[in-house]
């Protein structure tokens, strides 16, 4: 087989063959695997929501609806047992991570008080900042039972009534952030 000539067009037609497949490849991929995380990330919001409110016989999902807060719109998810109100599931979001954003699902009882609290996404600091999840430390669990209106959501350090992680204040005060913003937008304009 005889080689032929590396020219500009050659080049050219060369990296573009291998450029497309290339994308061709990535979208195929990406439409492959759409819809199974989709499936995943709703199956882990059922998860968390069940793990925040009590017992409901109701379609938390299927009823959610949308609140203001100065970080934009929070998602709430009413837990219903027939037609009672027992909590709801309030998807809390803050920016003021080490690591960026968190997000938690926090779950209120009918009364405001804090049922719990799931972490659903965070990119703090491995040993540090990760022990806001409750696989790694009991941090979010000085958080049940608390009624909001009642304890300043803030570390200790600050004056509130929560003891942060250790070397880890600004994920800890992230946390408090998210939870008092949950809590207060709910209050203001999202209780039905």
């Amino acid at each position: 087989m005889a080689k032929k000539e590396s020219t500009f067009i050659n080049m050219v037609a060369t990296l573009f063959l291998v450029t497309f497949i290339s994308s061709a490849a990535v979208g195929y991929v990406y439409e492959v695997t759409k819809e199974p995380i989709e499936q995943a990330k709703l199956e882990k919001k059922t998860t968390a929501i069940r793990a925040v409110v009590s017992d409901f016989d109701n379609d938390p999902i299927a009823e959610a609806y949308t609140i203001n807060s100065s970080v934009g719109l929070l998602s709430c998810y009413p837990a219903k047992q027939g037609d009672k109100l027992v909590g709801t599931a309030i998807e809390a979001i803050t920016n003021k991570g080490f690591g960026g954003t968190i997000k938690l699902m926090v779950g209120l009882l009918a009364s405001g008080v804090i049922k719990d609290i799931a972490v659903l996404e965070h990119k703090e600091t491995p040993g540090l900042g990760d022990k806001m999840d409750k696989s790694k430390s009991d941090f979010s669990l000085q958080f049940i039972g608390k009624d909001p209106a009642k304890t300043k959501l803030s570390v200790s350090k600050d004056g509130g009534d929560i003891n942060a992680i250790t070397a880890a204040t600004i994920s800890s005060r992230a946390f408090c952030d998210a939870v008092q913003r949950a809590y207060t937008s709910y209050m203001e304009e999202g209780k039905k």
